[in-house]
């Protein structure tokens, strides 16, 4: 096994030198089927319009192309994951990823696959609490910021909604359980009542026992931290239908077009975040998006624009595509001091850089990244209006 390892590695890092020459190819693996399938042809485009954008402008390492090659991380079976990710060093030789989506997976691919491999990876989604102090051999690094920190706005969100008192129901994995258990924390800290912090399985028919346990443990407001395209909608359509609960608190992982879909007026008055942000990022992401045909407003897709753009800045910032060299300048290329850079100057950011000067990527979500290279964290608070979600504020 360990021969192989070594042996993948050296082949990635023989693949993005023979990239360098003319063309380097970026891994994209998200969720394309599972439980967020529905976020990922955004979160896809977000991605493919950065390598867009750079491989156009002929200003990356002296003219070479990028080239994106998507895999699908299925989100919740770590073994496809892994396998996926496998595929895209040894076969596609890809120079970096973006990806994976959600944690589990993630973290499985940064251990199994790029650790032994020496491959670069950057997250736009992946929140758990765990992966900020995973070992990751300063390969790993996320645009999205960790639950712990949505935990803290979720208390401070249903607060300040006079929510005095929450049941919890999470997916049972290490996103879900990473969350609910922030979420918990922080309401309780607040002086809320937490009568119920239970599991819930993805993939069931019916969900009529597990609500039936949450509504005998009562609450103001139900917190789904759970999938909109599995269980999290499973256990709000049981709710409603048996009149458990009226008013929901939807975290990330529930906030999507499906949930108007499949909820609309039934939900009004409940609230939610997700990661985002009202930055001037965001705001010129939203016109490429327009232009390119993808809604740059839905959760988790300017942090895949971000992602890829650190990617190929780092590399720039390196004089390399080889992981090893172009893995330090990730947090250099994301931070001050320097040139600040929005969605659509990429390849002004790629002169300056070939030029010697410093950069600071600001990207559509505002990027700073902290501590072990995960975003410091902006998030949208959101409430349900006329079955539409609605903008509240960014925290």
């Amino acid at each position: 096994m360990k021969k192989f390892l070594f042996a993948t590695a050296a082949m990635a890092i023989v693949s993005a030198s023979a990239a360098y020459a003319g063309e380097v190819k970026i891994g994209i693996e998200l969720g394309f089927t599972g439980p967020i399938e529905s976020l990922t042809p955004g979160m896809a485009a977000g991605a493919e319009a950065a390598i867009k954008e750079v491989s156009k402008s002929g200003a990356f390492m002296n003219g070479s192309t990028v080239v994106p090659v998507r895999a699908d991380s299925t989100c919740i079976d770590s073994a496809a994951a892994t396998a996926a990710a496998e595929r895209l060093i040894t076969s596609d030789k890809v120079a970096g990823i973006v990806g994976a989506d959600c944690s589990g997976v993630t973290g499985a691919i940064l251990q199994n696959v790029a650790r032994p491999n020496g491959m670069v990876m950057i997250s736009p989604s992946a929140t758990s609490p765990a992966l900020s102090t995973a070992p990751d051999d300063g390969l790993f690094f996320r645009t999205a910021p960790s639950d712990a920190r949505q935990g803290q706005v979720a208390a401070d969100i249903l607060w300040g909604h006079g929510v005095k008192s929450i049941a919890i129901t999470y997916t049972n994995n290490d996103y879900g359980k990473g969350l609910a258990d922030a979420i918990a924390s922080n309401f309780k800290a607040k002086g809320g009542k937490v009568t119920i912090n239970a599991s819930h399985e993805d993939g069931k028919a019916d969900y009529s026992a597990e609500v039936g346990a949450l509504a005998s443990a009562g609450g103001d407001v139900l917190v789904v931290a759970g999938y909109v395209d599995q269980g999290g909608s499973g256990i709000v359509r049981a709710a409603l239908d048996t009149g458990a609960f009226d008013k929901f608190y939807f975290p990330d992982g529930m906030i999507g077009a499906k949930l108007e879909e499949n909820f609309g007026k039934e939900i009004d008055g409940s609230m939610g975040d997700n990661p985002g942000t009202d930055s001037p990022g965001a705001a010129i992401l939203q016109k490429i998006g327009k232009e390119q045909g993808f809604d740059s407003t839905s959760p988790f897709v300017p942090e895949s624009y971000d992602a890829a753009a650190l990617l190929m800045l780092a590399m720039q910032a390196a004089g390399s595509t080889n992981p090893a060299d172009y893995k330090g300048k990730v947090m250099d290329v994301a931070n001050a001091p320097g040139v600040k850079i929005f969605p659509g100057e990429l390849a002004k950011a790629m002169k300056l850089l070939k030029e010697g000067k410093d950069i600071d990527y600001v990207g559509a979500s505002a990027v700073e990244l902290i501590g072990p290279g995960e975003s410091k964290g902006n998030y949208r608070e959101i409430v349900f209006k006329n079955g539409k979600i609605t903008t509240v504020k960014y925290w």
